[in-house]
Protein backbone atom coordinates (compact mmCIF):
# COMPACT_ATOMS: atom_id res chain seq x y z
CA UNK A 1 0.00 0.00 0.00
CA UNK A 2 1.02 3.52 -0.76
CA UNK A 3 1.93 6.08 2.09
CA UNK A 4 -0.55 8.22 2.91
CA UNK A 5 -3.26 5.04 2.06
CA UNK A 6 -6.81 4.63 3.84
CA UNK A 7 -5.85 2.94 7.18
CA UNK A 8 -8.08 3.84 8.63
CA UNK A 9 -10.85 1.14 7.30
CA UNK A 10 -8.37 -1.98 7.40
CA UNK A 11 -9.28 -4.17 10.54
CA UNK A 12 -7.57 -7.35 11.38
CA UNK A 13 -9.85 -10.48 10.51
CA UNK A 14 -12.31 -11.35 13.53
CA UNK A 15 -10.55 -14.06 15.70
CA UNK A 16 -12.81 -17.05 16.43
CA UNK A 17 -14.70 -17.09 19.86
CA UNK A 18 -14.99 -20.17 21.97
CA UNK A 19 -17.28 -21.17 24.32
CA UNK A 20 -15.81 -19.62 27.18
CA UNK A 21 -15.80 -15.65 25.05
CA UNK A 22 -19.33 -16.65 23.87
CA UNK A 23 -20.51 -17.02 27.73
CA UNK A 24 -18.73 -13.82 28.91
CA UNK A 25 -20.85 -12.05 26.62
CA UNK A 26 -23.76 -13.12 27.16
CA UNK A 27 -23.53 -12.79 30.86
CA UNK A 28 -22.30 -8.86 30.06
CA UNK A 29 -25.54 -8.64 27.47
CA UNK A 30 -27.38 -9.61 30.57
CA UNK A 31 -25.36 -7.36 32.74
CA UNK A 32 -23.01 -5.11 31.97
CA UNK A 33 -22.20 -4.44 35.51
CA UNK A 34 -21.01 -7.66 36.20
CA UNK A 35 -17.55 -7.90 38.05
CA UNK A 36 -14.48 -9.32 36.86
CA UNK A 37 -15.13 -12.05 39.91
CA UNK A 38 -18.76 -12.74 38.89
CA UNK A 39 -17.99 -13.49 35.08
CA UNK A 40 -15.15 -15.63 36.38
CA UNK A 41 -16.51 -17.75 38.59
CA UNK A 42 -19.91 -17.99 36.37
CA UNK A 43 -17.21 -19.12 33.49
CA UNK A 44 -14.85 -20.84 35.44
CA UNK A 45 -11.77 -19.26 34.87
CA UNK A 46 -9.69 -17.07 36.71
CA UNK A 47 -9.92 -13.67 37.49
CA UNK A 48 -6.95 -12.93 35.15
CA UNK A 49 -8.14 -14.87 32.28
CA UNK A 50 -11.34 -13.46 32.53
CA UNK A 51 -10.05 -9.61 32.47
CA UNK A 52 -7.70 -10.42 29.69
CA UNK A 53 -10.63 -12.21 27.69
CA UNK A 54 -12.99 -9.58 28.16
CA UNK A 55 -9.89 -6.45 27.30
CA UNK A 56 -9.14 -9.03 24.06
CA UNK A 57 -12.79 -9.05 22.92
CA UNK A 58 -12.69 -4.65 23.48
CA UNK A 59 -9.56 -4.76 21.53
CA UNK A 60 -10.88 -6.83 18.74
CA UNK A 61 -14.10 -4.85 18.55
CA UNK A 62 -16.31 -7.57 19.51
CA UNK A 63 -17.31 -5.58 22.47
CA UNK A 64 -17.89 -1.73 21.47
CA UNK A 65 -18.81 -0.37 24.69
CA UNK A 66 -21.01 -0.66 27.80
CA UNK A 67 -24.40 1.03 28.42
CA UNK A 68 -27.95 1.30 29.72
CA UNK A 69 -31.13 0.52 28.23
CA UNK A 70 -33.08 3.16 28.68
CA UNK A 71 -36.65 3.77 29.02
CA UNK A 72 -37.10 6.41 26.42
CA UNK A 73 -40.88 7.42 27.25
CA UNK A 74 -39.64 7.48 30.96
CA UNK A 75 -37.02 9.87 29.60
CA UNK A 76 -38.94 12.18 28.18
CA UNK A 77 -38.78 11.07 24.40
CA UNK A 78 -42.35 9.65 23.44
CA UNK A 79 -42.12 10.13 20.39
CA UNK A 80 -40.40 6.89 18.15
CA UNK A 81 -40.25 6.41 14.53
CA UNK A 82 -38.36 4.49 12.08
CA UNK A 83 -37.76 6.73 9.06
CA UNK A 84 -36.79 5.19 6.09
CA UNK A 85 -34.33 6.87 3.57
CA UNK A 86 -33.53 6.94 -0.37
CA UNK A 87 -30.21 8.65 -0.75
CA UNK A 88 -28.37 9.41 -3.90
CA UNK A 89 -25.87 6.33 -5.27
CA UNK A 90 -22.69 6.41 -3.42
CA UNK A 91 -23.40 8.76 -0.92
CA UNK A 92 -24.26 6.59 2.12
CA UNK A 93 -20.79 7.97 4.08
CA UNK A 94 -22.10 11.34 3.72
CA UNK A 95 -25.36 11.16 4.43
CA UNK A 96 -24.39 8.54 7.50
CA UNK A 97 -22.28 11.73 8.89
CA UNK A 98 -24.81 13.89 8.71
CA UNK A 99 -27.51 11.52 10.51
CA UNK A 100 -25.34 10.67 13.06
CA UNK A 101 -25.17 14.64 14.12
CA UNK A 102 -28.97 14.42 14.42
CA UNK A 103 -30.69 15.31 17.69
CA UNK A 104 -32.17 11.86 19.24
CA UNK A 105 -30.95 9.43 16.23
CA UNK A 106 -30.70 6.17 17.97
CA UNK A 107 -29.69 3.61 15.52
CA UNK A 108 -28.77 4.03 11.46
CA UNK A 109 -28.33 0.34 8.99
CA UNK A 110 -27.56 0.99 5.25
CA UNK A 111 -29.99 -1.92 4.08
CA UNK A 112 -31.09 -3.37 0.62
CA UNK A 113 -34.87 -3.20 -0.61
CA UNK A 114 -36.56 -0.94 -1.08
CA UNK A 115 -35.22 1.93 0.61
CA UNK A 116 -31.44 2.40 1.44
CA UNK A 117 -31.04 3.76 5.11
CA UNK A 118 -32.97 2.61 7.98
CA UNK A 119 -33.17 5.23 10.79
CA UNK A 120 -34.52 4.95 14.28
CA UNK A 121 -34.99 8.24 16.07
CA UNK A 122 -36.64 9.03 19.32
CA UNK A 123 -37.81 12.76 20.23
CA UNK A 124 -39.75 14.43 22.41
CA UNK A 125 -42.72 14.84 21.08
CA UNK A 126 -44.19 14.54 17.68
CA UNK A 127 -44.30 17.98 17.00
CA UNK A 128 -40.20 17.57 17.24
CA UNK A 129 -40.79 14.32 15.05
CA UNK A 130 -42.53 16.32 12.27
CA UNK A 131 -39.82 19.15 12.44
CA UNK A 132 -36.73 16.96 12.40
CA UNK A 133 -38.26 14.67 9.19
CA UNK A 134 -39.45 17.62 6.98
CA UNK A 135 -36.77 20.51 8.22
CA UNK A 136 -33.39 18.22 8.97
CA UNK A 137 -33.52 15.17 7.10
CA UNK A 138 -35.37 16.42 3.87
CA UNK A 139 -33.25 19.60 4.10
CA UNK A 140 -30.01 16.78 3.29
CA UNK A 141 -29.03 16.71 -0.48
CA UNK A 142 -28.02 13.60 -0.79
CA UNK A 143 -31.72 12.20 0.23
CA UNK A 144 -34.41 11.37 -2.29
CA UNK A 145 -36.96 10.65 -0.10
CA UNK A 146 -38.09 9.73 3.35
CA UNK A 147 -40.69 7.31 4.79
CA UNK A 148 -41.81 7.74 8.57
CA UNK A 149 -43.22 4.75 10.79
CA UNK A 150 -44.46 5.72 13.72
CA UNK A 151 -43.35 3.28 16.92
CA UNK A 152 -46.58 2.87 19.05
CA UNK A 153 -44.67 0.57 21.54
CA UNK A 154 -41.25 -0.97 21.91
CA UNK A 155 -39.97 -3.91 23.72
CA UNK A 156 -36.12 -4.43 23.91
CA UNK A 157 -35.31 -7.74 23.77
CA UNK A 158 -32.43 -9.67 26.37
CA UNK A 159 -29.77 -11.45 24.27
CA UNK A 160 -31.24 -14.77 22.90
CA UNK A 161 -29.29 -17.68 22.65
CA UNK A 162 -27.25 -16.81 19.98
CA UNK A 163 -24.13 -16.63 21.38
CA UNK A 164 -23.75 -19.40 24.35
CA UNK A 165 -26.00 -20.64 27.00
CA UNK A 166 -28.21 -18.52 28.87
CA UNK A 167 -26.76 -17.39 32.14
CA UNK A 168 -28.84 -15.73 35.32
CA UNK A 169 -28.30 -12.50 35.80
CA UNK A 170 -25.82 -11.89 38.64
CA UNK A 171 -26.82 -10.67 41.85
CA UNK A 172 -23.10 -9.11 42.20
CA UNK A 173 -23.20 -5.47 41.47
CA UNK A 174 -19.26 -4.94 41.73
CA UNK A 175 -18.01 -2.75 38.46
CA UNK A 176 -15.33 -4.54 36.44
Amino acid sequence: MAEGGDRAEQTPPPRPLDAIDRDILRILQTDGRASIRSVSERVHVSRANAYARINRLIDDGVIRGFSARVNHERAGQGASAYITLKIVQNSWRTVREQLQALPGAAHIALVSGDFDVLLLVHTSDNRTLRELVLTRLQSIPEVLSTRTLLVFEETDLDPGPGLGQVVAPSPDAEQL
